[in-house]
């Protein structure tokens, strides 16, 4: 790599109190990076300068920088502050970030008026939870963002291009707040096993795009530019005896306009949303996949009938006319076949698509590096959180197409299995139970549900307990916490600019039952509310006066609830619409 691309592994962080300074630490001599803190201004200087007694800095070691971000008044850098070697890809080292700070650059704040500074504050809050983001990859040598097929066809070119240059940007999590890549946002599992005296290598990167993402409630179906949420390009590698495999498949939200408002109901009702654009914004993703993938197939796995199908009614009607040569579409009830645990009637859509996986087939390299097969055509699976039922469906096809690969390598006979060896069979039901749960962690805030038959084979007493707490994990997630999370999200990935109105209105003082509504407070409230009502029902009978007392109980518990709702999901976005303009 040429020497002015490269990315520095050791850095050191000198906090001055008017600037910051990014210091190679690997003794290159390369210039330092000068930030300053009074208006984020940068420069490149040769050396860190003297430090005296009035300018005693605070050094800390870090392991890259995130980015900037500017807000009404002051910018933050955010820089990487621990990370771990989890594994490697392509015979690069990869590491997880386990760390993030923030670091205002904000003393020009000092001289605003007094409702911008009040405005700052509450922006730079939602910054926190920067702080606080989990599954983050990055490597110092390999583009991350590009599955191996597509970077074993860059050409020379592109692959001299510092790694930024050469990233997808669809997938690059930071690629808003800085020019320089650094990270993406993979989720990335591995292991190492041995077939006989054969060792393989399965490595397995989700690749979560950037241009709708979000949470679960939050962001739901597709922008008017075809891009949905929770899309994620998931890549299955199998490294053995020279050879190099990869297999990609694709999840994301049902393509058109639909939502789902949160309101305390454990399953909000779904609406579609301008219906009369449903066709042109599919026409528009599945074009896009297309030129990504080449032919697809996609697989529907919501319910028939209820809510779930009314929205999938509504996508069979839109494949209707984009359906032909290259692009398929295929629904099936995954919970009218298979149940809450007869997964294994999963074959029964293997069946399904068996043809098209031979078809379109997997990336294999030969031991000289060679091409010796492409991947022509991709899966794209959705349910309607596209975690749960997807991650079982998917872990099935990763299989299925794993055997394929170790057939035409040479390890498998005609009619081996994964199966018929037990260990690797164990290790890769894990490797996929793990990358549900990332995946669904990132979008929905708990563990994937159904896990115990990705990680088992079939489902336990334990897992189905386990899927209830996540479930009400998830009620609360949506109700209370991830509307600021959202706008934390838009905040850091440029989907909302904050700039500054004339008209800016002032920050509300909180006061009253605003001031104290807190969601430990409104639980609190309504478990206390619900045992009264229980103590009352004891005593009853058919006393009319006591069931009088349940109700009045009850709702005054909910009616804190709804308060608290209101107050913790009083997104700043919404509530200060003149402060930010969409991107673009």
């Amino acid at each position: 790599m040429d020497s002015r691309n490269k990315l520095h592994s050791r850095l050191r962080l000198w906090e001055f109190p008017d600037q910051y300074i990014i210091e190679p630490a690997n003794g290159s001599g390369a210039p330092c990076l000068d930030i300053s803190r009074v208006d984020a201004s940068m420069k490149l200087i040769d050396q860190v300068g003297e430090c005296d007694s009035l300018r005693v800095p605070k050094i800390h070691p870090i392991s890259g920088v995130v980015g900037m971000l500017k807000l009404l008044a002051g910018s933050y850098l955010v820089v990487v502050t621990e990370s771990e070697r989890v594994g490697s890809f392509l015979g690069h080292p990869i590491f997880k970030i386990t760390s993030l700070k923030v670091l205002p650059c904000d003393h020009s704040l000092k001289n605003s008026p007094e409702e911008q500074k009040k405005m700052e504050n509450e922006f730079s809050k939602l910054l926190s939870v920067a702080e606080k983001t989990t599954g983050l990859f990055f490597s110092y040598q390999v583009n991350l963002t590009l599955s191996s097929q597509r970077l074993h066809d860059l050409g020379a070119e592109s692959k001299s291009l510092p790694l930024w240059r050469q990233a997808e940007p669809r997938f690059l999590w930071n690629n808003y707040m800085l020019e320089v890549l650094i990270d993406n946002k993979s989720r990335f599992n591995s292991f190492e096993t041995a077939i006989g005296k054969d060792i393989v290598d399965i490595t397995l990167i989700a690749r979560r795009c950037t241009r709708r993402n979000g949470t679960r409630m939050w962001r739901r179906g597709a922008d008017a530019d075809g891009y949905v949420a929770n899309f994620v390009e998931t890549e299955q590698i199998v490294q053995m005896n020279g050879y190099t495999s990869s297999f990609v498949q694709v999840r994301g939200s049902m393509p058109f306009m639909w939502e789902q408002i949160v309101d305390l109901t454990y399953k909000p009702k779904f609406a579609i949303v301008q219906p009369e654009e449903a066709t042109r914004i599919a026409e528009r993703h599945f074009l896009d996949l297309r030129k990504k993938y080449g032919s697809v197939l996609a697989v529907d796995l919501v319910n028939k009938h209820g809510g779930e199908g009314r929205l999938s009614e509504k996508f069979a009607s839109v494949m209707q006319h984009i359906t032909g040569d290259e692009i398929r579409y295929l629904h099936f009830d995954f919970h009218q076949i298979c149940g809450h645990i007869h997964f294994e009637r999963l074959s029964i859509l293997y069946e399904q698509i068996e043809g098209f996986l031979e078809q379109n087939g997997y990336f294999l390299l030969n031991e000289k590096g060679d091409k010796m097969k492409e991947q022509l055509g991709v899966v794209r699976t959705n349910c309607i959180d596209c975690l749960d039922r997807t991650n079982v469906t998917q872990s099935m096809i990763g299989r299925k197409m794993l055997e394929l690969q170790l057939r035409r390598i040479g390890v498998f006979g005609a009619e081996e299995t994964i199966r018929s060896h037990p260990n690797f069979d164990e290790r890769y039901k894990i490797l996929w139970a793990n990358h549900g749960d990332d995946v669904s962690i990132q979008y929905s805030g708990t563990p994937a549900l159904k896990g115990d038959f990705v990680r088992y084979g079939h489902r336990t007493a334990q897992g189905v307990l386990k899927d209830g707490w996540s479930s009400l994990r998830r009620y609360y997630l949506n109700n209370f916490a991830d509307g600021t999370k959202q706008d934390a999200i838009d905040l850091l990935q440029g989907h909302y600019i904050v700039a500054v109105n004339r008209d800016m209105a002032p920050v509300p003082q909180k006061g009253g039952l605003e001031a104290v509504a807190n969601f430990p407070v409104a639980l609190a409230v309504v478990l206390l509310s619900f045992w009264f009502a229980t103590m009352s029902m004891k005593q009853a009978g058919s006393d009319y006066k006591h069931k009088h007392l349940f109700f009045s109980l009850l709702w005054t518990g909910i009616c804190v609830g709804v308060a608290a709702l209101v107050r913790a999901n009083g997104r700043i976005f919404c509530n200060r619409p003149r402060l930010h303009k969409p991107r673009g």
